[in-house]
């Protein structure tokens, strides 16, 4: 019998023993799958589940009415009446409070609502960055086997760096990003390994990803699209549930060229994953929902071949929409083109992306719904001088 290293035994007699649900924002109240498997999580009906609006710009009646939200869906959910925003309450006392962590403690889940990240931070944590008697409960509930979940901010406190006050996606591409302005600490549920983003397909989202993940040396990012969750459970297996997908990132083999001028990344890898599959994070090994099982795309049998481009692949749902286009096509490269706005005076700084297909390139499809799993495309992005190149063929 093969010893396990001491360390090792230890970190997993110390992993959190429950589950994680990860919300991309704008959860509708009638998506049933994702309010129903956090109440499952979090011990089935009746179960106790402790909703904390601290991100909301309006704590009380955005709270209140996720609980009742709960309720409809089985469980016992209550208030958690801890917000920087919330009027006549001291929310550094709040947070202390031994009565209100007991409460969080013995519950079977937590439920983060959205809003602004930076409050969630600025409520829990405490100004000398230890954990607040609330933080540590949630902590504790989650290392016992409860559900933490949270939609748009609650799930970018997930990881151990969030972004905090970013701007727009291509101003992170031409500046990039600083810790305490555009990222901060997270709360970092997930790890210290993976890093999370929401709203990701509809607003474009990977293209700030990508610098943040190189800025702080990540090698995995998971970003999740509106109305859809990522479950995350002891094992670190990762399930997609609701209505459309996620995006992950591979970093392990990217690089950057320093002596080019703007930001610029070659091989970096990236995969979509459609509702219904499972990726472990732990041995990066893809498992496709039942509906596409037996739906391994041939390359061969392919038979478009016309060029595939993005003039704006930063718009809404453009990145999928493309990778689906590629690995339909007998082209092995698609490009798209991202820039800061029609309205910029030449010559303007753009970027270009170009998706190639590998040997590891492999798609799935789903016959019912012709929906798309898409693993392992390279991803290189390089500075284009749109108005150069406009000025030169003129």
């Amino acid at each position: 019998m093969l010893a396990v290293p001491f360390g090792a035994a230890q970190a997993a007699a110390n992993a959190p023993k429950g589950s994680l649900v990860i919300i991309g924002g704008n959860l509708q109240a009638d998506n049933a799958e994702v309010w129903q498997r956090i109440v499952q999580l979090a011990g089935g009906p009746g179960a106790r589940l402790a909703v904390l609006p601290s991100a909301a710009a309006d704590p009380a009646p955005v709270g209140a009415a996720i609980v009742e939200r709960f309720r409809a869906y089985g469980a016992d959910a209550f208030l958690v009446p801890l917000a920087v925003k919330l009027a006549d309450s001291d929310y550094r006392q709040v947070a202390d409070d031994p009565q209100l962590a007991e409460a969080v403690r013995s519950a079977g889940g937590v439920f983060f609502a959205g809003g602004d990240q930076a409050r969630i931070t600025q409520a829990l944590v405490r100004p000398d960055g230890s954990r607040s008697a609330v933080l540590e409960a949630v902590w504790e509930l989650y290392r016992n086997g409860g559900v933490v979940a949270g939609n748009s901010a609650g799930a970018a406190i997930m990881s151990s760096t969030m972004f905090y006050a970013p701007g727009p996606v291509f101003s992170a591409l031409r500046g990039g990003v600083t810790d305490g302005r555009e990222i901060a600490p997270g709360l970092g549920f997930i790890g210290d390994d993976v890093f999370v983003d929401q709203h990701f397909l509809v607003r474009g989202r990977f293209a700030r990803m990508i610098p943040a993940m190189l800025k702080k040396g990540y090698k995995f990012g998971l970003g999740i699209d509106e109305n859809t969750a990522m479950v995350v459970d002891s094992r670190r297996q990762v399930e997609i549930v609701g209505h459309r997908g996620a995006l992950l990132v591979d970093l392990r083999r990217a690089t950057t060229d320093a002596s080019h001028g703007g930001f610029n990344v070659a091989n970096a890898m990236i995969s979509y994953l459609d509702k219904g599959d499972r990726y472990d994070l732990a041995s990066h090994t893809f498992i496709p929902s039942q509906a596409k099982a037996g739906g391994k795309l041939d390359g061969r049998a392919v038979q478009m071949a016309q060029p595939v481009f993005s003039a704006d692949i930063l718009a809404r749902n453009a990145l999928v929409e493309l990778m689906e286009n590629l690995i339909n096509n007998r082209r092995s490269e698609a490009i798209g083109i991202a820039t800061s706005g029609r309205n910029s005076p030449l010559p303007e700084l753009g970027f270009q992306f170009t998706f190639s297909k590998t040997r590891d390139s492999v798609g799935y499809a789903s016959a019912a719904l012709q929906s798309y799993s898409i693993l392992n495309m390279r991803l290189d992005i390089r500075p284009l001088d749109i108005g150069q190149s406009l000025l030169q063929k003129n």
